[in-house]
């Protein structure tokens, strides 16, 4: 993980929080893929907005984010324990029906992100589903803030994915959003399973 951006979202965490979108639209459509009362982990949780519908939707949810300050905000928003966790510290084994990582990922330096994608795969179950989310580009570099972004164009996702482990892509879409530092951005979404 990139500690400069770390740091921003450590410092910054009630500004973030109070700035945080409505849940994705495409979070129905990961949930009605998964069984149900399944087991999710989510990394990268921010303000808890995702997993307040996991919880209202009756799933067993491992909320997460690698910001303490992050997780306690989340924690008291949601009533249900987050715990602060960097994505380098995902242990688990066959554990997850699904892994949802909204707007996170893309912090990671590219060098790094296969390697998270192998624990990923390894955490969720047979045929699990796995969500997250990238801003689009050609090579790395950081937003006005300071934030790192590893800016993924489709193709090297495709082959950063691959060799982490099988997948089959399930949903591949983009569109423009408003970013924390008022900018626009390309974002692309991938929904796989584990194959």
């Amino acid at each position: 993980m990139d500690e400069t951006t770390l740091k921003f979202y450590r410092q910054n965490a009630e500004a973030y929080a109070g700035w945080a979108k409505a849940p994705s639209t495409r979070l129905r459509g990961f949930l009605a893929l998964l069984p149900s009362g399944g087991a999710i982990l989510e990394l990268g949780c921010g303000a808890g907005n995702h997993s307040a519908v996991m919880l209202a939707e009756g799933f067993s949810v491992h909320a997460t984010d690698g910001s303490p300050e992050m997780a306690e905000i989340a924690s008291r928003r949601l009533g249900h324990p987050v715990e602060a966790m960097r994505f380098d510290e995902l242990d688990a084994h066959e554990a997850y029906d699904g892994v949802w990582a909204s707007a996170c990922l893309l912090h990671l330096p590219r060098d790094e992100l296969a390697g998270i994608l192998a624990r990923i795969h390894r955490a969720l179950r047979p045929s699990g589903v796995f969500y997250a989310s990238y801003k689009m580009g050609e090579d790395d570099g950081r937003d006005s803030l300071g934030r790192y972004y590893n800016y993924a164009s489709p193709e090297w996702l495709e082959t950063t994915y691959a060799s982490a482990g099988p997948w089959i892509t399930l949903t591949s879409d983009t569109n423009v959003i408003q970013s924390f530092d008022a900018t626009p951005a390309n974002m692309l979404h991938l929904t796989v399973r584990k194959a």
